[in-house]
């Protein structure tokens, strides 16, 4: 059956070459151009890279600290437990707890972006697999979300750092500013997530890496970036 879309949106796919691949500030202008809805759309990044995560020396999950910030509020949970619970309370979590707050995740409780965790109650924490998995929320030292540096982490996840992982086909999702953003903005995060992704090239990832990049507003049509002329760029160069 053929989609059908909204005149909003026809309109705005109109805006766009899709047999054309642009450079990356005149994509962001587009998106930017393409995000008619009427609130302040995210803008995603949608990668394609050459690596099967099935393969455990294929995998991608790492964060990435945003210059710019996400342009949204990011609640933060900590699950821990004595001293720990008060520095946590200090340092701007927005809920923090122990076992109890185990319990009520277990139960259906996700008023949060990001969560944390000491390492000493990841064995606890483990048993919300299955919950938090699925939302890409359990915690791990990679994601830099199992730690005792509490302060530092939940400053940093507030000010725009963002975990994100390799999907099991390959394709890098992630929100990478909002569409309010002026596309110099927008640009610095974009650049800041290629660099990231290059940095933590998996090492067993052969071939070609990058297979392809589309942004978009978020109830915006998709939009080809040149990752060539992105790989290249220095910001300086805008």
């Amino acid at each position: 059956m053929a989609k059908k879309f909204s005149k909003r949106f026809k309109k705005a796919l109109a805006e766009v070459d899709q047999n054309k691949l642009y450079g990356s500030l005149e994509a962001l202008q587009l998106l930017k151009k393409t995000a008619t809805a009427k609130f302040n759309e995210s803008a995603e990044a949608h990668i394609r890279l050459g690596i099967d995560p099935k393969y455990a020396d294929q995998q991608l999950r790492t964060t990435v600290s945003l210059p710019k910030g996400t342009g949204q509020e990011v609640r933060v949970a900590v699950i821990a437990r004595g001293e720990k619970v008060q520095e946590a309370s200090n340092a701007g979590a927005d809920i923090y707890g122990s076992e109890e707050l185990i319990e009520e995740i277990q139960k259906g409780m996700m008023d949060f972006e990001v969560l944390i965790s000491t390492p000493d109650m990841m064995p606890k924490v483990a048993k919300l697999g299955r919950v938090l998995g699925p939302r890409g929320l359990m915690p791990s030292p990679k994601g830099g979300t199992v730690t005792t540096d509490l302060e530092s982490a939940i400053v940093a996840f507030k000010a725009g750092k963002l975990e994100f992982r390799a999907d099991r086909t390959g394709i890098v999702h992630v929100m990478f500013g909002k569409a309010s953003f002026t596309p110099e903005d927008l640009l610095a995060n974009l650049k800041a997530l290629q660099e990231t992704i290059d940095r933590q090239r998996p090492s067993g990832a052969k071939g070609r890496y990058w297979r392809s990049i589309f942004v978009s507003a978020s109830m915006g049509p998709s939009i080809g970036v040149d990752i060539s002329e992105l790989r290249d760029l220095k910001l300086a160069d805008v």
